[in-house]
């Protein structure tokens, strides 16, 4: 058996990341900013929503269930950021 073979055949390592005790600070902001970010997307749902009734009292409604895709769809990037970079890195 030749060192290539046993290399192949071992076991790779997987290391957990850590999170260094200088970054506690830089988390903080990430948290504030997540939670900011959903506050404000559950805001634009409600928004849309009002927008909603009023344009439907007007017969336009069909209009409003675009806008309340695009701030579906930011809830959606916002909820799952981390994930998303988690993919690319």
């Amino acid at each position: 058996m030749n060192s290539i073979s046993a290399l192949a055949a071992s076991v790779i390592p997987n290391p957990t990341p850590v999170v260094p005790e200088q970054a506690g600070g830089l988390l903080t902001i990430l948290n504030w900013a997540s939670g900011i970010g959903l506050v404000l997307g559950v805001l634009g749902v409600i928004i849309v929503g009002i927008g909603m009734v009023i344009q439907l009292q007007r017969g336009e409604g069909a209009q409003a269930i675009g806008k309340l895709g695009w701030v579906l769809m930011g809830c959606i990037i916002i909820t799952g950021a981390a994930g998303i970079v988690r993919a690319f890195v």
